[in-house]
């Protein structure tokens, strides 16, 4: 593991509202969600200057950072308006999918993105420590969700905010129970996912709701939902990592010390979330299908971590995706300098 500094250049059912209302469109429209002085047009993010620009536009402009707009991310947001950091970011809110492009495309300066893009894109990202979504076990919102036997399955219908998840379940399917489905892509809506296949694949809120429906309707209940987390774990003994937070290795090359401070505000944020998570959940529970104990059962079911477990969960992964043709040939991750 290698870490670069300054010298390196390098959903079926509503989404939590952690700030402003994102539109439908392009990776580039996702809207800040955060403070944004100056004018702004809607949908379209207010124009500054290129990331690794002069050192004068960083006190200028906020870092643009993305936010995930599933429960999962809740805690983070919760952590970073509780902390006051929120003030000294542009939050832009999206779907994993819709951020992970932004990222890529140098539409973001940090934020999440799914593991299998980072190892699609590794050479121009570099990794904020030990932040994460991930599970060691059960993660609940990440689901299967199927009509008939796991040996039975035909055809299983792919949601469209997913990636890793994605590549994850066609690991499991065809690798360890050996069936060869036909796969379709929709978006995230189970009921209808299962009109057209025998089963479907859901992140986020869809799947947390479909898990905790299959749970409270006891044995028979159909479909019947396996979790991809906990799956993930019997299978390989490790951890399974979905998102990881990445800076575009210009901008941290161009601005370490934004990035010192986001990554601080990012892991200050989670910390006192989660030992505030009883408040956090009762907030939340106000606005959501789930009830708090619920919510706290997820909150802290979740792994926001990346230490050497954790690692060594991606690299498994990394691994299994590189022999499918999925992702290059595995590389050392190059850590910010934080």
């Amino acid at each position: 593991m290698t870490t670069a500094g300054a010298d390196e250049d390098g959903g079926h059912g509503r989404a939590p509202d952690h700030g402003s209302t994102v539109p439908s469109g392009r990776a580039s429209d996702v809207t800040p969600a955060g403070p944004v002085p100056g004018p702004t047009v809607a949908g379209v993010p207010r124009p500054r200057p290129t990331p690794g620009g002069p050192a004068t536009d960083v006190a200028e402009t906020r870092p643009r950072v993305g936010h995930i707009q599933f429960l999962n991310c809740m805690p983070f947001y919760w952590g970073l308006v509780n902390s006051g950091a929120l003030l000294d970011l542009d939050l832009y809110k999206d779907t994993p999918d819709r951020l992970s492009e932004a990222l890529v495309a140098g539409e973001l300066d940090l934020g999440p993105i799914s593991l299998v893009e980072y190892l699609r894109h590794a050479d121009e990202l570099v990794v904020l420590p030990d932040l994460a979504v991930g599970s060691d076990g059960p993660v609940l919102s990440v689901v299967l969700s199927t009509q008939v036997p796991v040996d039975e399955i035909r055809s299983v219908a792919l949601g469209s905010t997913s990636r890793t998840s994605v590549l994850l379940a066609r690991m499991m399917l065809e690798d360890r129970f050996g069936v060869r489905p036909r796969y379709i892509t929709m978006p995230p809506d189970v009921p209808m996912m299962l009109r057209e296949a025998d089963a479907a694949v859901t992140i986020g809120d869809v799947a947390l709701r479909a898990y905790y429906e299959f749970e409270q309707g006891g044995p028979g209940h159909r479909p019947e939902v396996i979790d991809l987390g906990a799956a993930w774990r019997d299978w390989t003994g490790l951890p399974m990592v979905f998102a990881i937070w990445a800076a575009r290795r210009s901008f941290a090359g161009a601005h370490p010390g934004l990035v010192k401070e986001v990554h601080s505000a990012l892991r200050g944020g989670i910390e006192l979330a989660l030992a505030e998570v009883q408040t956090v959940a009762a907030r939340a529970s106000r606005w959501e299908v789930f009830d708090q104990a619920s919510l706290v059962r997820y909150f802290t079911t979740l792994d926001f971590r990346l230490g050497e477990r954790q690692l060594a969960g991606v690299a498994e992964f990394a691994r299994r995706a590189a022999v499918r043709g999925a992702v290059p040939p595995p590389r050392d991750i190059v850590f910010a300098d934080v």
